[in-house]
């Protein structure tokens, strides 16, 4: 009898978890005004396996692919709002977000060094404190129901800065396998080879599936659900051939907005199915998160928030004027890029399933996405107010 309620607590774990998370992420956003996403955070990290201990990892695998089939959704929605003309015609935006994404990782990777981190570990800490999640800023903006520069040139340096990251970080990955193996053909295929397939995945679904839905008649009118399977498709086979999940949506995506598909608000946040698999993905990047870690980590992870932000602050803020906007419209440029944690933890933990585990290396970085997890989101939210581009109405 105790057997069989501890296999229907397990199997009810989750379910119960993200229902329990939807209500504290309403009524909290409801009474205090807080993003419903930290709230989110805040459910999974409680329940975690490492905390409470409510939420069994022996269902991780599962879970993590719904994960980053929710992940690949947001991916697809923000690689469609990135407009590569803009960027042609304002290069300042490129200039700025590449230099903001080069001096994180200086300032991180020396601040790692200073505290004595051994040499990969510290250039795998600054390649993913180089990122900003778009997981976390997209579900923002949708919720803010933000518009205007602010968030614009958040979206877009977000872009480039994720794209770096995956790709320094796929490198410092390969070249940790060929230093732990010996073998170079390991290392080059889980670096630059599979960034290249990653792309060549998601530019493919990017040209057929529209193609499939004009042959059924679809794309002009409602095609969220087309749109939906080609990204878990995506996912799928990435998570299948081991290739990034997360460049192979963000180029489905943005394929599909350069060849001229035009998407309805609905199919832009797909929905139910995009509300509720967004609260799965928040709630297990927390659960991931072990207290032992953030403990052990948090001096060097505080300093990493902190340094990390006055180097985006200050670059995008200082490049304001050159790139066409005002300094005020900058700083809060570079504040709304504070988030972090779900881009990172995601990213972790596809390495883990490719069988390099990389979490008790990077302690401080617990300490940095717990933090982040939590306080990212309320900042965001506070900056794109204080741009005047939310536009989020009064609850009822």
């Amino acid at each position: 009898m105790l057997t069989d309620f501890t296999a229907l607590a397990t199997d009810l774990a989750w379910p119960l978890a993200v229902a329990l998370a939807w209500v504290a992420g309403e009524l909290g956003h409801r009474w205090t005004g807080l993003p419903r996403i930290s709230l989110y955070g805040i459910v999974g990290f409680a329940l975690g396996s490492p905390q409470l201990g409510l939420l069994s990892q022996a269902s991780s695998g599962t879970v993590m692919l719904v994960a980053n089939v929710a992940f690949g959704l947001i991916l697809f929605e923000f690689g469609y709002r990135i407009n590569l003309r803009w960027l042609r015609t304002n290069p300042w935006i490129g200039v700025t977000a590449v230099l903001e994404a080069a001096l994180t990782f200086g300032a991180v990777y020396a601040l790692a060094l200073s505290f004595d981190m051994p040499l990969l570990a510290a250039l795998l800490l600054a390649s993913l404190s180089m990122s900003t999640s778009p997981a976390t800023l997209m579900r923002l903006i949708n919720e803010q129901r933000s518009s205007g520069q602010v968030t614009e040139r958040a979206l877009h340096l977000t872009a480039v800065n994720c794209v770096l990251a995956v790709f320094t970080f796929k490198v410092i990955v390969g070249f940790w396998t060929f230093q732990t193996s010996g073998n170079m053909l390991q290392a080059v295929s889980s670096s630059v080879v599979l960034l290249v397939a990653s792309v060549a995945l998601g530019a493919s679904f990017g040209i057929g599936v529209p193609a499939v839905l004009r042959q059924f008649g679809r794309l002009t009118r409602d095609a969220t659900v087309g749109f939906a399977i080609g990204v878990i498709l995506v996912v799928a086979i990435a998570h299948t051939l081991k290739v990034s999940p997360v460049l192979a949506s963000l180029t489905f995506g943005f394929v599909v907005r350069h060849r001229r598909v035009a998407l309805n608000q609905t199919q832009r946040n797909f929905g139910v199915l995009g509300e509720l698999l967004a609260i799965v993905l928040f709630v297990f990047v927390a659960t991931t998160i072990s207290w032992e870690r953030v403990w052990a980590g948090l001096e060097l992870g505080l300093l990493l928030i902190l340094v990390r932000m006055l180097v985006k602050v200050a670059v995008v803020g200082g490049l304001a004027r050159v790139s066409g906007i005002s300094w005020r419209k900058g700083v809060l440029t570079g504040l709304a890029m504070t988030p972090i944690s779900v881009f990172v933890i995601l990213l972790l933990e596809q390495a883990r399933y490719l069988g390099i585990d990389l979490v008790d290396q990077l302690a401080p970085l617990a300490a940095a996405t717990l933090t982040l997890e939590l306080i990212g989101p309320i900042v965001t939210q506070r900056a794109l107010i204080m741009a005047a581009e939310s536009g989020e109405p009064p609850e009822s």
